[in-house]
Order: structure tokens, then C-alpha cells, then sequence
């Protein structure tokens, strides 16, 4: 159809030839022009219609120029027209009179399929368009609106006759405008249908909402994109949804993450602020600090201490208090009466229970009129049918009050996080609990004994387990001995710290037998398996527990031979720094932890210098999340190649570069400078097994007392000495030997080579003999017996003024 050009008939214009059914038929009535549009109305091809008689495409037998004068002079109406396939359709045709290059006349023909009429009771596609409540615009490839729904109308605040003509920037805000603008231009150019997001008020006064924006392009026949449809739809109550999903998915997540009260309650208004509020207060009853379970006061004004505050502004400069603080709430104030009946309340600043509250509180009514705080909430924080205190929500930079579903949401935020507060509660009640039962269970003071030097270091865990059950202790033994002590209870909570105790007391009980270290953890470890026996695992109410296990190590230092025993049931081996600085851990036998059961120990006995560091530990020191067991004694072992001079900062020093801030278990370190007792304190004798020996005995001890300048003492010593070397010979077997010790007490041991054990006993009135241990119960401090190497040996312990000079 290339011949045909852009003739008129008349003030019309033709229609487009491209997209139109349109063909040129000259005055011999052949066809000449063909358009592709034709071909896709009747089904004949270009080549197929081309030179061919135009009455073979008309219905009847019509003369083609006949008809086509009878349309261009207005009287034609729906023509018949035979498609390929052979089947009839009517159609409207249009006819142009014009004139081709030889001057002779030929006929445009345009024809337009008929559609039927719609009945009257039927809408139109135009009236559908006009009143679909959803917004719809119809833009040009100008961007100017061409067609607009009612729902676009009712959102815009405008009618279809205002909209018509104007772009999207003359008439939604510019942050809108942009992100729509460059949506349809995209579309226009691609061809591909777009969808996005944007927020904002889509006429003054309106409410902010979300819309979700669908961009789809209009095409015409010939598939190219004139026009763009744009469709929003209105999400905001989807798109608050998934905010409040995703807020409650945070507070899950974020709030509750330490068991500090504290923490948790700041957790909680970080999370609120800037997302719900602009300004959040959260104040808890007082006693709540404490691990204690809250009571509000019935009456009178209510004291909350402030946990936790946040606001958008820096500084939270809304606030009249900072947080650890008490703030005082008015008996009739919202706070209170949510805090007295555990229920939330909503409030503008123009109600009346917030007007009396200003009215009660003017320092408050000004934070109120300078910040312009229009919308307040009231939540109860609830656990476990308890008020735990109160949380205060506002809003002043945001316009929008909060409205009922901001209270939910705001309820269910409150209840997850007080939760997690009642849960710092109780932990830090059972902590506080378990914190003075081990401290009660620990050594107060450590006793007076000469054999070392002491210092030490207990620091519980800070983890959300709880306390361990980390011990040590000193104790004295016969002999100006001494036993150091450290152990740890597999474990954390009150049942660690109550099993800590009974294992504490059992050694102590233990060590006052005198019995060698390997032999002590026997014994140790037949009481934890029986005390696992003894536990009951079928309560249902009892805790959560794992096997009984503990582990210890037990060293005994003798000062006068200078030498130490030592034996550990599945503990770290303790550390010895001679004085040169050198230090290194002692080769002790890796034994079982305690609980196991079974199974043998082993003890070493080395000769340690005077001055020697012995360095006792729990594994919390050496191991901790940065490192493992091994390399926490190294770095140990590497801390002390420079010791400080003194026992406490050596402590100091240890903790400082070995522990984290925070240490996830308990901490016991013990450590010990050793002495040696010369020459001049200690006396030794052996005695023949012969009663005439014992005048002799307690001839040498009087003149070495009187040596050592106790002359007090020699009365009650002699007559000890008389009856423990008495004793000896008598009831015990070859060698005898007798032995003073002068320490902080005067120390009488008589020792033979039998194993039997003396004990006292009720002698009666005319009996000659029964009565030497008894006197020596009464007039010595302390007396009893142990097995050594070859025989056993009594002692007893007299008091002495301890004013050497």
C-alpha cells in the first residue's frame, strides 16, 4: 500500500493505515492496496487479494462502486465481508475518493469489524472503567494523565476533568513523584510491567500510607507501547503487618540476650524506639534489683526505679531522670494504676486522667508542652500473673496517634520482655542465693599455721549458668604441716555450690585423719559416688542435672623435711616456682575425676627449696573460650617466670592477664610461698623401749624448752611427754623416737613402729593405768595420731606466748 498516502476527505483526518483494516481499490473496481490489518480482519494475504476483482471479498453480489459511493456519501451501513475460511462478518467500512499518479480515480477503504450493542442493563467497558473504586490511571508516553478511575479520584482528592492533562509532579509529593515518574518511564522504554513501593500522603490531610504501585504497558496493534496503566493499591495494613512481625521477630531475638535486669529492660527500648515510639521510659519496682520478688505498694504515691530509657532525640532529653534512679508516680497517675491493676491504657495529653497527672506533676507537664508529646500508652510489664513495673511509650515527632493496634502490639512486646526480666530476676536471686551459700561454704579467714605463706583468689562466673562449684581451702595438720586444697564441682547453680560444701567438709574431716593424699581421694570419691546414688532423678520438679562428677587435688608441705605429697583426682597439676624464677608444673599422675569410682590414685613426694611458689588452680584460669586447656598453662607457666614480689599482687597479676572481662566460670587460685623450719626448732630424741627411759625423756625436753625460753610450758610438756612415751613402750613396739617442734603452738610427738592405734578409755577408780591419753586431752589444745612410713605417731599440741625476740 506504499501508493496510498495521507489523504483527507474533508475536516477528518484518515486513520491510522498501519494499525487499521485498510485497501486501495481503483475504478475497474480491483484491488490494489493491501494492509496487514486487512489481512488479520479476512484472513487473505498480499498476494493472495492484489489485482483480484474487490466484489470477490463482498457478501452478495454487490457492485464494489456502487457501495463504496453509497459509503462515502453517508448512506452505507454494516456490509457483509467473506473471510478465507469462507464464513460471513459484518463491518463497518469507510470509503475515501482520491486521485492515484495517473490522475484516475481509486477508493481508501477502511473497515472496522461491527461489535454488537450492549443491552441496556449491561455496563460498558468505558462506565467500568469511570467507576472501578480501585485507583487507575492512564498516563501518555508524555507522562500526562489521560484517564483516571474513581478510586484515583477518591485518593487524589481531585475529578477525572482535573487529573486529565497533568503529571504525576503536579499533583503527589515530589519524594512519590520521582520514584512513579521513573517506574513509567522505564515501562515505556522496556515494554516489561513494573512494580514498587512508595510511601507518603497522597493529598494534604491524608494519612500516611504505603501503596503498592503496578506499572503495566498499553500496547496497540501493531504491539507498540503508547500508553502506561498505573494501579496502587493500598498496603498499609499489610506493610504495618510484616513492621509488627518483624518488630516481635527482633524483640524475640534481641531482648533477653544477658540475665542482667538492666541489660534486658534497655534491650527492650532499643528495640521500641524509633520504630514505635519516640520516646519509651521502662521502670521497675526496686526490690526487682534485687532478685526479689516485687510487691507494689497498695496506697499512696509508687517509687520505680528506672531501668532502662530511649529516645530518638540524643540524649533522651524527654526524660526527668536518668536510668538507676527512683521516679515517684501520683496514686491517681496512669503509671500507677497500670502498675496497681495490671491493665494498659491509651491516652491523648488532652484526656483528663493525663491533665490531672500534670496538674499533680508540673515539672512533668513541662517536658510534655516543650517537647509537644500529643499520644501516650501505659504497658504493664507481666510475668507469671506478676507486675514486674511499667513501661511508658510516647510519641511527639511522629504525627500519628497511637491507635489500638499500636497498644497490642505494644502489649505483646511488653509481655515477651518481661519475661525475659523476670527471667534476669530470678537469676539473679539464685545467683545472690548461691553466691552466699559459696561464700558461707569458702574459707572466711584462712588459719594461722607457719608452714607457708598464702594468698588467694575466688571470682564466680558471670554466664548465664550460674555459679560453679570452684573451692580451696588451708588446712593445718600435725606436724606444723599443712594441706592445700582446690577443687571444682562439675556444674553450675545451687546444686554445684550445695555439692562444693559437702565435698569441702569432707576433706576437711578427712585430712584430720592424716591420711597420705592418694589415699584422702579414695575416700573422696566413694562419697560423690554415693551422693549421686542418693539423688532423687524421678522427681519431676527436680532441676535438669548431669553425673555427679568433681574434680580436686591435694598437696601436703611438711616445713621441717622440706618436702611435699601430692595427688590429684582428674585436676590440672599445680605449679611450682623455685626461687631462681624457674617455674614448671609438677609431673603429677593424671587420676580420675571423683565420681568415676574404681579406679586408683596416685601420689608424688618431691623436696621443694624454701621460698618456692606453689601455684593451685581450678581450670577456669587456664581455660576459657580465646584458648584451650594447653594453651592456658602455657601463658600460665609464661605469667610466672616474673612473679611479683608479693603473694597478693602475684595473684592480681595472674587474673589480670589470664582471664577475660567476663569469665564464663568460676575461679579459684591459691597460691603458696613455702618455709623451712631451721635446726634450732625442731628437737629430736630416740628412745630405748625401756620404762626408765622415760625420765630421761622428759629431762631433755625440759632443758630444750628451757633452751627455747618457754619455761611456762615445761610443767604441762613434761607431764605430756611422761605419758605419750609411757604409752610407747607399753603398748608399742621399737623404734621410739620423740620429737618437739616449736611453732605457733608447741608440738610433742612421740613416735613407734607399731600401726595400732591408742584410744582413750574410762579407767575405774582403784585401776593403776587407763589414764595417760585422757590427761593428755586435758591439758593439751589439740592430740591425735597418725600412720607414717614403718609405725604411727601421737601428738599433741600445747599453747605457747608467741613473743619471740
Amino acid at each position: 500500500m506504499e501508493n496510498v498516502g495521507p489523504l483527507r476527505n474533508g475536516p477528518d483526518q484518515f486513520p491510522d493505515q498501519v494499525t487499521s483494516a485498510t485497501a486501495v481499490v481503483d475504478a475497474r473496481g480491483i484491488v490494489t492496496g493491501w494492509s496487514s490489518g486487512a489481512q488479520r480482519l479476512l484472513g487473505y494475504s498480499y498476494k493472495d487479494v492484489i489485482g483480484c476483482p474487490a466484489a470477490r471479498l463482498l457478501g452478495g453480489n454487490a457492485d464494489a462502486n456502487v457501495l463504496f459511493s453509497a459509503v462515502l456519501e453517508g448512506r452505507g451501513g454494516p456490509t457483509p465481508l467473506r473471510h478465507q475460511d469462507g464464513h460471513y462478518m459484518d463491518a463497518e467500512l469507510q470509503a475515501y475518493a482520491s486521485l492515484d499518479r495517473e490522475g484516475t480515480t481509486q477508493w481508501l477503504i477502511v473497515g472496522t469489524p461491527q461489535q454488537p450493542r450492549p443491552h441496556k442493563d449491561e455496563a460498558t467497558t468505558e462506565e467500568a472503567f469511570a467507576q472501578c473504586h480501585l485507583p487507575v490511571m492512564i498516563y501518555d508516553a508524555e507522562l500526562r494523565a489521560l484517564r483516571g478511575s474513581a478510586g484515583a479520584a477518591r485518593e487524589l482528592g481531585l475529578a477525572e476533568e482535573q487529573m486529565r492533562g497533568r503529571r504525576v509532579t503536579d499533583i503527589l509529593p515530589p519524594h512519590i513523584c520521582t520514584t512513579v515518574e521513573e517506574g513509567m518511564r522505564r515501562v515505556l522504554e522496556t515494554g516489561e510491567p513494573e512494580r514498587f513501593q512508595v510511601h507518603g500522603r497522597p493529598r494534604r490531610g491524608a494519612r500516611d500510607r504505603y501503596w503498592a504501585v503496578s506499572v503495566s504497558p498499553l500496547r496497540n496493534l501493531e504491539g507498540q507501547v503508547r500508553h502506561v496503566q498505573l494501579l496502587a493499591l493500598d498496603v498499609t495494613e499489610q506493610h504495618r503487618a510484616r513492621e509488627r512481625l518483624a518488630l516481635l521477630n527482633d524483640v524475640s531475638a534481641q531482648v533477653g540476650s544477658t540475665l542482667d535486669v538492666m541489660r534486658t529492660a534497655q534491650e527492650m527500648a532499643d528495640v521500641a524506639v524509633g520504630r514505635l515510639a519516640d520516646f519509651i521510659s521502662i521502670d521497675l519496682l526496686d526490690g526487682l534489683f534485687r532478685g526479689i520478688e516485687p510487691r507494689p505498694s497498695a496506697t499512696g504515691s509508687v517509687a520505680l526505679r528506672r531501668a532502662a530509657q530511649g529516645s530518638i532525640l540524643p540524649g533522651t532529653p524527654e526524660s526527668m531522670i536518668q536510668p538507676g534512679e527512683v521516679d515517684y508516680y501520683p496514686e491517681s497517675s496512669p503509671p500507677a494504676r497500670c502498675l496497681n491493676t495490671g491493665r494498659s491504657s491509651l491516652h491523648r495529653t488532652l484526656d483528663e486522667a493525663i491533665e490531672s497527672w500534670q496538674v499533680a506533676d508540673p515539672e512533668r507537664a513541662g517536658k510534655v508542652r516543650d517537647f509537644g508529646i500529643h499520644s501516650i500508652m501505659v504497658i504493664p510489664l507481666r510475668a507469671r500473673d506478676i507486675t514486674l513495673g511499667v513501661a511508658v511509650l510516647v510519641r511527639h515527632r511522629r504525627r500519628d496517634s497511637f491507635d489500638e493496634d499500636d497498644l497490642l502490639l505494644a502489649e505483646e512486646i511488653a509481655a515477651r520482655a518481661a519475661v525475659a526480666v523476670d527471667n534476669a530476676r530470678r537469676f539473679t536471686r539464685e545467683r545472690a542465693t548461691a553466691l552466699a551459700l559459696q561464700r558461707s561454704l569458702l574459707p572466711q579467714r584462712l588459719p594461722a599455721q607457719e608452714a607457708v605463706e598464702v594468698a588467694y583468689r575466688y571470682l564466680p562466673a558471670r554466664s548465664r549458668a550460674g555459679l560453679g562449684g570452684d573451692w580451696f581451702d588451708v588446712i593445718p595438720l600435725s606436724g606444723a604441716r599443712v594441706a592445700l586444697v582446690v577443687g571444682d564441682v562439675v556444674g553450675h547453680g545451687l546444686r554445684a555450690s550445695a555439692t562444693m560444701g559437702r565435698l569441702r567438709t569432707a576433706v576437711r574431716t578427712l585430712a584430720d585423719v592424716d591420711l597420705p593424699p592418694e589415699e584422702l581421694l579414695v575416700h573422696l570419691d566413694d562419697l560423690v559416688t554415693h551422693l549421686r546414688a542418693e539423688e532423687d532423678t524421678t522427681d519431676p520438679e527436680a532441676e535438669i542435672v548431669t553425673d555427679l562428677i568433681a574434680t580436686c587435688l591435694y598437696l601436703v608441705y611438711d616445713p621441717v623435711s622440706r618436702r611435699y605429697a601430692a595427688a590429684g583426682a582428674g585436676h590440672p597439676p599445680p605449679a611450682v616456682v623455685t626461687p631462681d624464677g624457674k617455674p614448671e608444673f609438677i609431673d603429677l599422675p593424671a587420676g580420675p575425676p571423683l565420681g568415676v569410682g574404681g579406679l586408683p590414685f596416685e601420689a608424688v613426694e618431691r623436696e621443694v627449696p624454701p621460698g618456692s611458689l606453689l601455684v593451685l588452680y581450678t581450670d577456669g584460669l587456664v581455660e576459657v573460650p580465646e584458648h584451650d586447656l594447653g594453651k592456658g598453662m602455657a601463658l600460665l607457666r609464661r605469667r610466672l617466670e616474673r612473679p611479683a614480689h608479693s603473694l597478693e599482687a602475684t595473684c592480681d597479676y595472674l587474673f589480670q592477664k589470664l582471664l577475660p572481662a567476663q569469665p564464663a566460670d568460676d575461679v579459684a587460685l591459691l597460691v603458696a610461698r613455702t618455709r623451712a623450719f631451721d635446726a634450732g626448732q625442731v628437737a629430736t630424741w630416740d628412745l630405748p623401749s625401756d620404762p626408765a627411759a622415760v625420765a630421761d625423756a622428759r629431762d631433755k625436753a625440759s632443758r630444750r624448752l628451757a633452751d627455747w625460753g618457754l619455761h611456762e610450758v615445761v610443767f604441762t610438756a613434761e607431764l605430756v611427754v611422761s605419758e605419750l612415751v609411757t604409752n610407747a613402750i607399753r603398748y608399742g613396739t621399737p623404734p621410739i623416737q620423740l620429737r618437739l617442734i616449736r611453732d605457733t603452738v608447741l608440738i610433742c610427738e612421740v613416735s613407734d613402729g607399731s600401726s595400732t592405734a591408742p584410744h582413750m578409755r574410762r579407767a575405774r577408780m582403784f585401776d593403776e593405768g587407763g589414764r595417760g591419753l585422757l590427761l593428755v586431752a586435758q591439758f593439751a589444745e589439740r592430740w591425735g595420731t597418725r600412720n607414717r612410713a614403718g609405725g604411727k605417731s601421737i601428738w599433741a599440741e600445747i599453747g605457747i606466748q608467741n613473743d619471740r625476740s
